[in-house]
């Protein structure tokens, strides 16, 4: 799926790409919890549905 998160995270990105990581990361826990980042590419995360995966 692809999806898309506020300039608040993204300003983060340059400065300091380990809490870019983490914000990115708990942002989508909060928002779709069971989906997997994958990959980032401005303005766009992709996530993987990881729902039903560990049953």
């Amino acid at each position: 799926m692809r999806s898309m998160m506020g300039e608040r995270i993204w300003e983060i990105m340059q400065a300091d790409p380990d809490r870019f990581k983490q914000e990115t990361r708990a942002y989508f826990a909060r928002a779709y919890p069971g989906w997997t980042v994958v990959k980032v590419k401005y303005p766009i995360v992709y996530l993987r549905d990881d729902r039903g995966r560990n049953g």
